[in-house]
């Protein structure tokens, strides 16, 4: 069989499948699974466009990587063909743990589970599989490899999966303002001291590509529509696990009634049961399982599947004060009024918290190479006072609810 594959990508044009073990994983289960779960989430809710799932970005950062390995062999960095390899399975499967809807539902269906631990082990998996042969992509992915620069292409603050997300996400949204120079950055990316650095010439597309960041997760991941969508939701979510631990009958595809019956831990999915189970989720169980609930007896249950459904979103007020006690008090009483339910149901036709922005996190770097042989970090080597601006963690705090009910 011929498994020298190309694929044709909106984004990039032609993408090539390098080797036999690369095409074997593409064709696991594990990962064909990623074909249905959107990007994005419910963006699409304001985007209508923003249809694209983690394969298709998973795919297009595995090019990326190969054209960052390229540039780095170019410039005289030693990489083995078996480190090159790994280094594309790495970021090809640095998000097979995500769950449906990506982020929407890390929280809720996985309590305190990040998506990463559930790569590893799912690579981990793969590994026994495959008879060792992903060996080095676990130790570059967890970092435990002693080349450093190879984790940090894969889990850095410039690394190949958000220069594949911001560029996808932009073609996808139709949000220029959020486009970056994805070729130019990786032809400036080398090597020093066995840490991933840019050089100088590059210093204005990262001070682009950190400001682009930072308007795509206000324009595009924390718009306030796709906030409300999320926060729906999760409610609904919840309420399902909530009347299914409570002995109610709620209908849901096998792999979701597992996580809707038991708050499973990390440990859980060491077992073969769990994380097969995990395997076979994605975003076709919940939307299979919002039909059936449109009937169901359960009146917050079929409310909030009919709104989703219908996209009859909650109201939103999204801003830096704090939301006050009085003001969220004012709503439950408004919705127990309004629909006639109890004080703890209430809480399921409403949400609020707080959501961040953080462009360019403290405490890690995106490292120039000066002319002089000196490495400075961005925010000292930038003319631009406001890159060190970005490194400040911008918090806005919500408050959502139907709009039928009136304050």
């Amino acid at each position: 069989m011929n498994k020298k594959k190309i694929i044709n990508d909106p984004v990039y044009g032609f993408i090539t499948i390098p080797s036999e073990l690369i095409f074997d994983i593409v064709s696991h289960p594990y990962f064909q699974r990623l074909r249905h779960i959107k990007q994005l989430g419910l963006t699409d809710y304001v985007y209508p466009a923003a249809q694209h799932t983690r394969f298709q970005h998973a795919l297009g950062a595995m090019h990326l990587m190969g054209k960052a390995l390229d540039t780095l062999k170019f410039k005289g960095i030693d990489i083995s063909d078996e480190e090159y390899e790994a280094s594309q399975l790495a970021i090809l499967l640095h998000d097979i743990g995500h769950g449906p809807f990506s982020h929407t539902l890390e929280y809720s269906l996985l309590p305190g589970i990040r998506h990463e631990s559930l790569s590893y082990l799912m690579m981990d998996q793969l590994n026994k599989e495959f008879n060792g042969a992903l060996a080095l992509t676990l130790k570059i992915f967890r970092n435990s490899y002693k080349r450093k620069f190879f984790h940090q292409l894969v889990s850095s603050q410039l690394d190949i999966d958000r220069l594949d997300y911001l560029n996808r996400d932009c073609f996808f949204t139709g949000v220029q303002e959020g486009s970056v120079g994805v070729d130019r950055i990786l032809s400036m990316l080398t090597v020093h001291r066995d840490q991933l650095v840019v050089d100088e010439k590059g210093i204005y597309n990262i001070e682009n590509f950190l400001n682009a960041r930072r308007l795509m997760y206000w324009q595009v991941y924390l718009h306030k529509t796709t906030v409300s969508a999320e926060r729906m939701l999760v409610n609904l979510i919840r309420r399902a696990q909530v009347l299914v631990r409570g002995g109610e009958t709620v209908p849901a595809s096998h792999a979701l009634s597992i996580f809707l019956t038991q708050e499973l831990t990390l440990a859980d999915f060491k077992t073969p049961q769990i994380l097969h189970a995990y395997g076979q989720l994605d975003d076709n169980d919940i939307w299979g399982a919002i039909k059936c609930w449109l009937h169901h007896d359960d009146r917050i249950l079929a409310l909030l599947s009919q709104m989703i459904t219908e996209r009859k979103l909650f109201r939103i007020k999204l801003g830096a004060e704090p939301i006050k006690k009085i003001h969220i008090e004012k709503i439950r009483e408004a919705i127990m009024k309004k629909y006639g339910t109890l004080r703890a149901d209430a809480s399921y036709l409403f949400s609020h918290g707080t959501v961040s922005n953080e462009a360019y996190a403290e405490g890690h770097h995106i490292n120039i190479l000066m002319r002089s042989g000196e490495v400075l970090d961005i925010a000292q080597a930038s003319e631009l006072p406001n890159i060190k601006a970005l490194s400040k963690i911008v918090k806005k705090n919500y408050l959502c609810w139907p709009k039928n009910v009136s304050l």
